[in-house]
């Protein structure tokens, strides 16, 4: 587990948002983290300490000189067992100090001392927050290698709606995960479709599949932790995009295939989850079809398929992965896809074995290439998702030998 016996220390400064630090570091000690939180004095005015030491079991920190603290210099120990240092809600004025280097509280002086890495998520009124001087400061962190978590937009406690608030404790959860995962994959660029097409019958009726996009999520947000410039075109799903990918929503086969083209070229790593459509009606109604006696028949006809065109038109060096959801003679109908496609591996998953499918949080699934078939037993998509850049980059690296 990524996690497990990480060291985390959360800044907390004088903000309202404050409080929502409260989940963020409940998830971090579920997941085996051990989470130290300081405090400045400020932030104490919006929630007490004795609640950060209660859920993580470790002293919260506020005071520079308290001389209970376990360590004989408080600020330099905890700073060398620090793996990441998040900064959450990071004020106007704990961003000015750190892009300053000025270190005159607990906090500060603890985070000039880290050489792990930082992140801000900063939190303030949207005026504060678009003035100059304080975007000029976020740029300095930037430019010291500092990982900042841009502000949300939505209503802020002092009435106003603009950007300035603090993102939720999720997405605060994924830049640490993000800080703690090995860029193996930095510099490479991945083109991850993902969901369900819908095939247009009239203005009220589609044709469509149970694709929930999970898996193609999943995929798009490891290459992203793993430090991969993604784009994402998904059909429509419920899910919320994975922060720093571009995302290219489409709705039928005719847009992905668009949307596919328009990025191909540019990707060293290309897979493809979505579910899409091999069929369409022929005629799409310009009026709701109505009900009538008898039997209604719909002419359809083939979209395009756009493995098969990625696998024709494919540059040198590039990458092609295909997804084969199968019900019946899972290993013959896969291995026939990845010769006619003309791709270099295809992940085959079976409908109806337990674990496996759509809208499921796990998979089942076997990696096929054309010298190499590896089995995987039941994981989550995440974990599965991880699986396969593993499998593409040691299958890289074996061919540059």
């Amino acid at each position: 587990m990524l996690l497990k016996g990480k060291h985390i220390v959360l800044g907390v400064t004088g903000s309202i948002a404050a409080y929502k630090i409260a989940s963020l570091a409940s998830m971090l000690v579920k997941k085996q983290a051990d989470v130290t939180v300081i405090m400045t004095k400020n932030a104490t005015n919006f929630i007490n300490p004795i609640t950060f030491e209660a859920l993580t079991g470790n002293k919260c920190l506020v005071d520079t000189f308290d001389r209970n603290f376990q360590f004989h210099v408080e600020h330099v120990a905890l700073a060398k067992l620090a793996d990441v240092f998040l900064v959450a809600p990071a004020s106007a004025n704990v961003i000015a100090k750190a892009a300053c280097g000025l270190a005159d509280d607990m906090l500060t002086t603890t985070l000039l001392a880290c050489r792990c890495p930082k992140i801000f998520a900063p939190a303030m009124n949207t005026r504060m927050y678009e003035n100059p001087i304080v975007q000029d400061n976020i740029k300095r962190l930037r430019g010291y290698g500092m990982e900042i978590v841009d502000a949300a937009e939505g209503y802020l406690a002092c009435g106003d709606t603009g950007a300035g608030k603090m993102p939720e404790p999720e997405v605060l959860f994924e830049a640490v995960i993000k800080a703690l995962t090995p860029k193996d994959m930095s510099g490479k660029k991945v083109l991850v479709t993902a969901g369900p097409t819908r095939e247009k019958m009239d203005p009220v009726r589609f044709i469509s599949n149970h694709s929930t996009g999970k898996m193609g999520y999943a995929v798009a947000r490891a290459a992203m932790m793993r430090g991969a410039d993604v784009t994402l075109v998904s059909g429509v799903t419920t899910l919320q995009p994975p922060a720093g990918v571009k995302t290219v929503p489409v709705v039928s086969a005719a847009d992905m295939a668009s949307a596919v083209k328009g990025e191909a070229d540019a990707q060293d790593i290309v897979v493809m989850t979505a579910a899409v459509a091999d069929y369409r009606p022929a005629v799409t109604a310009d009026e709701k079809i109505k009900k009538k006696d008898g039997e209604l028949s719909v002419e359809l006809e083939r979209t395009e398929d756009i493995l098969a065109w990625l696998g024709a038109n494919r540059r040198e060096g590039q990458v092609l992965c295909g997804f084969s959801m199968e019900t019946e003679h899972l290993m013959e109908n896969s291995r026939a896809k990845l010769e006619k496609k003309n791709i270099d591996m295809i992940v085959a998953n079976n409908l109806r074995q337990e674990g496996a499918g759509f809208g499921t949080d796990t998979n089942v699934v076997t990696f096929l290439a054309k010298d190499e078939t590896v089995e995987l037993p039941l994981l989550s998509k995440e974990e599965v998702a991880d699986r396969l850049f593993d499998f593409i980059l040691e299958r890289e690296k074996n061919r540059t030998k």
